[in-house]
């Protein structure tokens, strides 16, 4: 009896019966057999030692490529913990989990890591790594399992929970082991330590249990792995030169918001200069909206209890909502998380036509999420945020050609804010959801067929869908390569029926609509930190809060420094004056840092020949440019999209 596969490019591959993923490696080269660190077959990895079934499609996993980092990763973490467990006495261990460039792994040992430990578990994980040690796949009843890990209390819930997630399926419990360390896990894992030849741990967080903040807090190790010495180089260079770009750092720096401990956690105060490019941003948003065929429209901070009631946020995202208030004799109010309950109303005021549709309302609305203390992070993950949002209600027969359209104009605005390089990902029918399961099939066919129209590569995510429609996920590169999810689509069949929608047909009968939600930036929060971290805090010219500084050599030459800046100003461009007590250097390097598009100093020739000094971002200083010329370049430097 024979192993028959079929690879990638159609051809066959016949293989002996027992035989490997590495046999069948081999098979195809020795120098992929070399590579190979996992296989698939039939699109599901497994371990490159197993045996393979008799027939199949069939596909080598390397390590350079992102499934096999994703394995390599999963393998470094469990090497982390059978390092942390070796070290430390009555350690115990919860998950650890790839995530996107890294790995971490949960831990209790009674109290925080400190640095020194990183180093000893680093130096420990080495010395497994050296050692070679096989990773060999185990599986054995429920029963077993609970002995197994009866020590490790987090594992013992896992295996209570049977949740197929993190290693169990049915009645019987898979774990891996290498030499006297047993994880539970799913695989598939690298055939053995040593080809685990790139990892760094990074840092260490608290990190609640299941993410509950009733649980027990753990104790967080992250760390990275790579394919290559040079790989993992390569990234640590790209981590350092995202820590100068975090836009919690840049907006000290540059004066744009802090986050006073007054406030609370997640809540931004704004300064007068992010003040000004949030500004900028919005007009640009609103603009850009009326200009495309939307309806501006606005709705309160509060609502009734009744309104979430209906929308089913109050079944399906209490726990992102602020507590109720008690007003109106007992009336219970809360903040909105959402703006489309709002659209909802306002498209039910009154009775509607099929001549209306498609109605496209837009709204710049603050909302606010409770968001858990842990997650936040700067203004990429606030409790309070302004999204610019969108709301649709088509036609089903108008729904595929909107969607269309509104994807375009998703790309033209991130491409007007200086994004090249769309991902996207579809997210289907989750655990939890509201409506007909036959609508949400159609729902996800519209999006699919949308994103392929669009030319737009994507990945399914699988029961990621909002609970009452499935959605796009735009995520764009930025400048060091780092994947930020920015615009999003949804079609909703649900909330229509929820607030029984209608509109008159052109028979006179009455259909529900189909409702689009869509909001482009994601938040003017996140959008804006995303923007600083992607241009180093240099915002292209017509977003700069200051676009020009005009710097006097001495004392005598203020007042022409003024008439130049008025001069600016008049072609609408933001300038200061820099009069300080200072050298003309340290006013330079002072606008440089706060990264201006331009600098023009002026002297006593320019004075007199109405020139300046003329230094652009990115070039070099030209002295004696008349001041026409000068006004122009830069009034081309900063000219807004369209």
């Amino acid at each position: 009896m024979s192993i028959e596969l079929t690879l990638p490019d159609g051809s066959p591959l016949v293989l002996d019966d027992g035989a490997t993923g590495y046999d069948a490696a081999a098979a195809i080269g020795p120098r992929l057999a070399d590579a190979a660190i996992a296989v698939k077959v039939d699109g599901a990895a497994r371990d490159l030692h197993a045996a393979l079934p008799a027939t199949g499609t069939f596909e080598v996993i390397t390590a350079d490529g992102e499934e096999g980092r994703h394995i390599l990763r999963h393998s470094a973490a469990h090497v982390l913990a059978q390092a942390v467990l070796g070290l430390f006495d009555g350690a115990t261990f919860a998950i650890g989990p790839p995530i996107e460039d890294g790995f971490y792994y949960d831990f209790d040992i009674g109290r925080p890591f400190t640095p020194e430990d990183l180093e000893a578990i680093e130096a420990r994980m080495a010395e497994i790594v050296a050692a070679d040690q096989p990773f060999e796949r185990e599986e054995f009843p429920k029963e077993r399992a609970l002995e197994v890990f009866a020590d490790h209390p987090f594992k013992v819930e896992i295996i209570q929970s049977v949740d197929e997630g993190e290693g169990a399926a049915g009645d019987a419990v898979s774990a891996y082991r290498n030499e006297q360390f047993i994880d539970l896990c799913r695989g598939p894992h690298v055939p053995s330590t040593g080809r685990l030849r790139a990892f760094k741990l990074l840092r260490t967080a608290g990190a609640y249990w299941r993410g509950d903040d009733k649980r027990p807090q753990l104790q967080r190790i992250y760390g990275t792995a790579w394919e290559t010495p040079k790989a993992l180089a390569d990234y640590l260079d790209r981590l350092e030169e995202a820590r100068k770009r975090d836009h919690r750092k840049l907006g000290v720096e540059l004066d744009l918001f802090s986050f006073p401990q007054e406030l609370g956690s997640g809540l931004a105060v704004w300064h007068p200069k992010g003040a000004i490019t949030r500004m900028i941003m919005e007009d640009y948003s609103t603009r850009t909206h009326l200009a495309h065929g939307y309806d501006l429209v606005s709705s309160p901070h509060i609502a009734r209890s009744h309104l979430w009631q209906t929308s089913g946020h109050l079944d399906f995202y209490a726990e992102g909502m602020y507590p109720a208030m008690e007003l109106d004799g007992g009336d219970e109010y809360l903040l909105k998380p959402m703006n489309c309950p709002f659209h909802i109303l306002i498209f039910r005021s009154r009775a509607r036509s099929y001549r209306e549709l498609p109605m496209r309302m837009f709204e710049l609305g603050t909302v606010y999420r409770y968001e858990r203390s842990g997650v936040v992070h700067g203004l990429m993950r606030a409790r309070g945020f302004t999204q610019d949002d969108s709301h649709m209600f088509v036609t089903e027969e108008q729904l595929a050609g909107e969607l269309q359209s509104l994807l375009d104009f998703t790309l033209m605005v991130l491409r007007d804010f200086g994004f090249e390089d769309f991902e996207a990902d579809l997210s289907t029918i989750p655990e939890k959801y509201v409506g007909d399961p036959v609508l949400w099939e159609r729902a996800t066919a519209y999006l699919a067929d949308a994103l392929d129209n669009a030319g737009i590569e994507y990945a399914v995510a699988e029961g990621e869908g909002a609970f009452y429609g499935p959605k796009i996920d735009v995520h764009i590169r930025d400048a060091i390569g780092r994947r930020w999810q920015i615009s999003t689509l949804q079609v909703d069949f649900g909330q229509p029926e929820n607030f029984g929608l209608e509109y008159a047909t052109a028979q006179n009968t009455r259909e529900r609509p189909v409702m689009i939600h869509r909001a482009l930036f994601g938040s003017v929060e996140r959008f804006f930190g995303v923007l600083l971290e992607h241009y180093a805090g240099a915002l292209p010219g017509w977003l700069a809060p200051v676009q020009a500084t005009v710097v006097p050599v001495a004392d005598r030459h203020l007042d022409y420094a003024r008439e130049v800046a008025a001069g600016l100003a008049n072609r609408g461009l933001r300038v200061e004056v820099d009069d300080a007590d200072e050298t003309v250097g340290e006013k330079i390097r002072r606008a440089l840092l706060a990264k201006h598009p331009a600098v023009l100093v002026v002297g006593d020739t320019d004075v007199d020949e109405d020139t300046v000094g003329l230094r652009l971002r990115g070039e070099d200083e030209e002295r004696g440019v008349p001041l026409g010329e000068a006004a122009e370049r830069i009034a081309d430097l900063c000219a807004a999209p369209r």
